[in-house]
């Protein structure tokens, strides 16, 4: 089981505290730091300093750090033009020495469109499709050859497509909730399928879809990761846990059903049921970027069981 640490910055978090987590992520034996990609804070946040760029902010990371894996969950397709964002990531990706991977989504969060003057087409799904097959399809020409493209949303005529990922094959996921569109997406273009803050009931059967649909494409459903992304609050003992929870404006009981949440004992027992179902990677959704001691005591007495 793969542990990773996934963050929230657009909640309130400078570049030195991400990569200070990142660090820390890096240094306690995590296997990668993975951020989301927002432009607008959530909920009761005030968001202070203000929003990083996600694909700045693991550029930036990839020259200081040297083994972790990088990457979003997901990139809002919205905020990019495809071209464009395959030309970053492999540059991202060059800069890590091949160590980056791209969620990539359609985007769903109408407010920091229109904060930030973005465009939020209607069409956001089709949209997505089109981004993928471009992104991969540019990274998939041999050197030497010409990309074309043309679609409904997005026209590429004889594109270099370049530069090309240091990777042989950078791993794209894909991920949600959706009962056909997304498997059918995640089976035509994805390396691994992640489900968010799912219950254990939705997610077996979401990554039975997605295997259904990888089979009906001509790939065998275990050609794909399985993964989950669920809060993380653990404790050493009850006051910590409540501690934790209060900090980050949640209650204990609805963490210990909805997410990871308790004792060490208790997290890695859940962790097991969702490995049980499939899934073979966790995204740890950490949203006290400040409390290292967290990262401390989930990798020391959480992911040394799990090894």
């Amino acid at each position: 089981m793969d542990l990773r640490i996934f963050t929230e910055p657009q909640q309130g978090a400078s570049y030195d505290t991400l990569l200070t987590v990142a660090k820390a992520t890096e240094d306690l034996g995590f296997d990668a730091f993975f951020r989301s990609d927002h432009y607008l804070s959530m909920g009761n946040a005030d968001g202070l300093p203000g929003p990083t760029d996600a694909w700045i902010t693991l550029a930036g990371l990839a020259r200081e750090t040297r083994r972790i894996r990088l990457g979003t969950l997901m990139t809002a397709g919205t905020f990019r033009l495809p071209g464009v964002l395959a030309i970053q990531v492999a540059q991202v990706d060059q800069m890590s020495g091949g160590r980056v991977e791209l969620g990539l989504g359609a985007g769903w969060f109408e407010e920091e469109h229109k904060a930030y003057g973005i465009p939020f087409p209607k069409e956001k799904f089709a949209r997505l499709e089109e981004q993928l097959a471009i992104v991969t399809g540019m990274w998939a020409t041999e050197i030497g050859q010409e990309f074309s493209y043309d679609g409904t949303h997005y026209q590429l005529e004889k594109s270099p497509a370049l530069p090309k990922p240091a990777q042989d094959k950078l791993p794209v996921l894909i991920g949600g909730h959706g009962a056909t569109r997304t498997p059918r997406l995640a089976a035509l273009y994805a390396d691994e399928f992640n489900i968010p803050f799912a219950s254990l009931e939705d997610s077996e059967r979401q990554f039975g879809r997605v295997r259904t649909a990888a089979e009906v494409a001509g790939r065998k459903g275990d050609d794909l990761v399985y993964s989950s992304a669920l809060v993380a609050c653990v404790g050493k003992n009850d006051a910590e846990v409540a501690r934790r929870a209060a900090v980050i404006g949640r209650e204990v009981d609805e963490l210990k059903a909805n997410g990871l949440a308790g004792s060490p004992a208790e997290v890695v027992d859940k962790i097991g049921r969702y490995a049980a179902i499939g899934a073979s990677r966790v995204y740890l959704q950490v949203l006290d970027l400040d409390d290292l001691d967290h990262l401390e005591l989930i990798s020391a007495q959480v992911q040394s069981q799990l090894s």
